[in-house]
């Protein structure tokens, strides 16, 4: 019997492979990376219907595309974000990846799935995100990336961080905890 009652969406194969090495067996739906058909997004609104669905694709471009698309056919299926440190290939020339994450960071970030609520209001703003140096600088990159992480969302770019926050529920006061956490990083560097 697995540990997940719900079945984890994946891009592909290595990804399963490593989910089950790192996990043991686990099942999941693979949509074939980038290309997810209309017959896997069926099969991933089946499976939220009767087990439920994580979906963890690679911290890039085309994952987030991948979650982009599940999410508008499958509102509520849950968000599990590997951190993009997690999923760095051993050799260099690699892209991230699932498959390149060690059990711990999948055990990790499946700990801490998140179901989207886009009616979900945020009293976090633009001019917050602006002041706690996460939009615009040369840090800023870091320092979004650093927030995923410990707020358990997932990289985001300027243009998308509010909208995640929102999406993910972020309170102010998990913000302003997060920063503190950011900054003394920052101070200890």
């Amino acid at each position: 019997m697995t540990e997940f009652k719900q079945i984890i969406v994946v891009e592909g194969r290595d990804d399963t492979k490593r989910l089950r090495l790192a996990l043991g067996d686990v099942d999941t739906i693979e949509t074939g990376g980038s290309a997810i058909n209309a017959a896997t997004l069926e099969k991933i609104a089946l499976a939220q219907q009767v087990r439920g669905v994580i979906v963890m694709t690679d911290p890039d471009f085309q994952g987030q595309r991948i979650r982009n698309i599940i999410r508008q056919h499958v509102p509520d299926a849950q968000h599990a974000f590997l951190p993009r440190k997690a999923a760095v290939p051993e050799r260099s020339g690699g892209s991230l990846g699932v498959e390149h994450a060690d059990a711990i960071a999948l055990r990790k970030a499946l700990a801490s799935v998140a179901t989207p609520d886009t009616l979900a209001p945020t009293l976090i703003t633009q001019a917050d995100l602006m002041t706690a140096g996460f939009i615009g600088g040369p840090a800023a990159k870091h320092r979004r990336e650093r927030l995923g992480d410990i707020l358990g969302i997932g990289y985001a770019n300027g243009k998308q961080l509010l909208r995640r926050l929102q999406e993910f529920r972020i309170s102010q006061t998990d913000f302003a905890t997060a920063l503190k956490t950011i900054n003394e990083e920052v101070n200890h560097d």
